[in-house]
C-alpha cells in the first residue's frame, strides 16, 4: 500500500510513476488525496472537539466546588451538544478513513524507474539467457506423455481424486519430486536462508499483508466455515511472520526460506498452454524471502537473482532472465525479474521464478518497520522469489534431459534421489 505521506508530497511524481501502469493515475492519486484532506479536516475537528470538552470539564469542576451549580450545569448542557458532535465526527472520520483505505488498496505499487513501459508481457526484456537447447531425438515426448510413458506422474488419477490440476506423482516421480524440494532448502539455507516450516492456512490479516487480498481473492481457495484462505505461496505465511513488528536495524537483514505446498484457482486458464505441469492448482513450491533495510534492498534483490541463476547453472537447464514491463508488473511489485527455463519437446519458454522487490508497499500494510539510527521508526522494504516452482522446473528436466533409453538425472540430484535415471 502508497504511502499517503509520499503520494501528499510528491503527487507529480507519483503520478508519472503509476501512469505506467495505470491509465487514471491522476484520478487515483487526486481522489486519495482529496479523502485524506478531508480526514484530516475531520481530525482537526474532532481534536478541537476534545479541547473543548477538557476545558469545560475542568471549569464545571470549580464551579462546582465553588457552588456556583446553576452555571454548572448551564455548561453541562454545552458538553451534551459537544459530545454528541464529537460522537459525529468520530464516525465520520472511521467512515472516511475507511473508504481510504479502500482505495488505497486499489492503487497498485510505484514501479521503479528501471521498469520498461509496456501493456502484456511480449514487452518485458530479456537480460540475461544461459544454458544450450539440447537437440532431442526425433521421437521425443512433451512431459505429460513421458510422465504417462514411465508411470511417475499420473494426471487422471488427480484428476479422478480432486479434479483437473491435482496430479499424483509416483514412484521415481515423487523421488525426484522431493529430491528438489530438499536440494532447493539446502542450497538456500548454504547461503544464509533461515528454513522455516509454515501454515498452509491464513486468515484475512495475512492476505491483505502481502497484497493478494483484497486484490487476488478470486484466485484464492476460501474456507468459509472457518474464514481460512489455502496460501497462492510460501510469501504470504513467511511474510506476515513479521506483521505488526518492529525490528532493531541491526537485526536486518532477515532472510527465510521455507517449502509449501500452493493453491491457486487459475480460474480461466485452458488450452494447450497449461496441459501436464504447466498449469496446476496445486503445486510445490520452495521460496526465499528477505526483510532489508530501504538502502539496501536494490543490492539484496541483484544478490536473490545471482542465487537462483547458480541453481539453475547446477541443474544445466537453458533459462532466460526477463525485467517485466510495467503491463506484467505483479500488483505489489516495484521491480520483478522473471526466470523460464526452455522446455525443448514443447518449443516454449516456462516461467519458474518470480524474483521481486516490494520496497515498502507490504510492509505500510504489515506495519513492519524498525528503529533507525535516530531512533525513529522507519518502513522496511521487502524481498521474495521462488528458489524454485517445482512443477515447470520438472518439466524441464524430463523433456530436456530425455533419450532413446530414458531420463537422466541431474548429477546435482542423483545424491537426492538415489537414481541416476528413469527407464
Amino acid at each position: 500500500m502508497l504511502q499517503i505521506g509520499f503520494l501528499r508530497e510528491n503527487k507529480t511524481e507519483a503520478i508519472g510513476r503509476l501512469s505506467k501502469r495505470m491509465e487514471n493515475a491522476e484520478d487515483a492519486v487526486e481522489k486519495v488525496l482529496a479523502l485524506d484532506a478531508s480526514r484530516r479536516n475531520i481530525q482537526t475537528q474532532l481534536d478541537n472537539r476534545a479541547a473543548e470538552l477538557n476545558t469545560l470539564s475542568k471549569e464545571i469542576g470549580i464551579l462546582f466546588k465553588s457552588g456556583q451549580i446553576e452555571k454548572a450545569n448551564l455548561l453541562k448542557l454545552k458538553t451534551t451538544d459537544l459530545k454528541n458532535q464529537k460522537a459525529n465526527l468520530t464516525q465520520a472520520l472511521n467512515s472516511n478513513s475507511k473508504d481510504l483505505q479502500q482505495l488505497l488498496y486499489q492503487i497498485p505499487n510505484l514501479p521503479h524507474d528501471s521498469v520498461p513501459i509496456g501493456n502484456s508481457e511480449n514487452e518485458n526484456i530479456e537480460v540475461f539467457s544461459s544454458g544450450i537447447i539440447p537437440k532431442l531425438h526425433s521421437a521425443a515426448l512433451p512431459h505429460w506423455e513421458l510422465a504417462k510413458k514411465y508411470d511417475i506422474i499420473d494426471f487422471e488419477l488427480g484428476n479422478k481424486i480432486s479434479g483437473a490440476g491435482f496430479p499424483v506423482y509416483k514412484g521415481k516421480g515423487a523421488r525426484l519430486q522431493r529430491a528438489l524440494i530438499n536440494y532447493f532448502l539446502d542450497l538456500n539455507t548454504a547461503a544464509g536462508y533461515n528454513e522455516v516450516q509454515l501454515p498452509h492456512l491464513v486468515n484475512e490479516a495475512s492476505g491483505i499483508g502481502t497484497g493478494q487480498l483484497p486484490d487476488k481473492e478470486g484466485q484464492m481457495y476460501f474456507i468459509n466455515a472457518d474464514n481460512l484462505y489455502l496460501i497462492p505461496t510460501g510469501e504470504v505465511p513467511a511474510t506476515n511472520i513479521f506483521r505488526e513488528v518492529i525490528l532493531k536495524a541491526e537485526a536486518l537483514p532477515k532472510q527465510l526460506t521455507t517449502y509449501t505446498p500452493c493453491f491457486r484457482r487459475e480460474a480461466g486458464s485452458y488450452g494447450a498452454d497449461v496441459r501436464g505441469l504447466n498449469r496446476l492448482h496445486q503445486f510445490d513450491k520452495v521460496e526465499i524471502l528477505r526483510v532489508e533495510h530501504p538502502n539496501e534492498s536494490y543490492n539484496a534483490l541483484h544478490g536473490m537473482v545471482e542465487h537462483i541463476k547458480t541453481i539453475l547453472e547446477a541443474l544445466q537447464l537453458p533459462y532466460r532472465i526477463l525485467k517485466l514491463c510495467s503491463g506484467d508488473l505483479g500488483f505489489t511489485s516495484a521491480l520483478t525479474y522473471d526466470f523460464e527455463v526452455f522446455s525443448t519437446a514443447q518449443g516454449r519458454w516456462l516461467e519458474i521464478s518470480s524474483v521481486s522487490n516490494f520496497e515498502t508497499y507490504q510492509a505500510n500494510r504489515l506495519k513492519l518497520r524498525f528503529k533507525n539510527a535516530d531512533g525513529k521508526s522507519e518502513l522496511a522494504h521487502t524481498l521474495n522469489g521462488s528458489a524454485l516452482a517445482l512443477p515447470r522446473v520438472l518439466a524441464g528436466i524430463l523433456e530436456n534431459y530425455q533419450n532413446e533409453n530414458g531420463i537422466e538425472i541431474p548429477q546435482v540430484l542423483i545424491p537426492y534421489t538415489g537414481f541416476d535415471r528413469i527407464d
